[in-house]
């Protein structure tokens, strides 16, 4: 597989396509979201928020990801 390939995932329940080569921050910058504002688990494990940078998406691979809301 080359980096330009798609790679097909679930975020949320959701059907998603990544580019490949992508880690998961860049892939939650690429869903709109902050990567210092949400918390990831990652077929069914939870990926600590200092690892999103490095840690690559792969294809299959099932996301739930929170985001923090501010406010009062």
């Amino acid at each position: 597989m080359s980096l330009d390939d798609n790679l097909s995932v679930r975020v949320n329940g959701e059907d998603r396509q990544v580019p490949g080569g992508s880690s998961v921050a860049a892939m939650v910058s690429l869903l709109g979201l902050d990567p210092k504002r949400v918390a990831v688990e990652r077929n069914l494990e939870v990926i600590p928020r200092s690892l999103l940078a490095t840690v690559s998406v792969e294809d299959g691979d099932a996301y739930e990801i929170v985001h923090f809301v501010g406010g009062g």
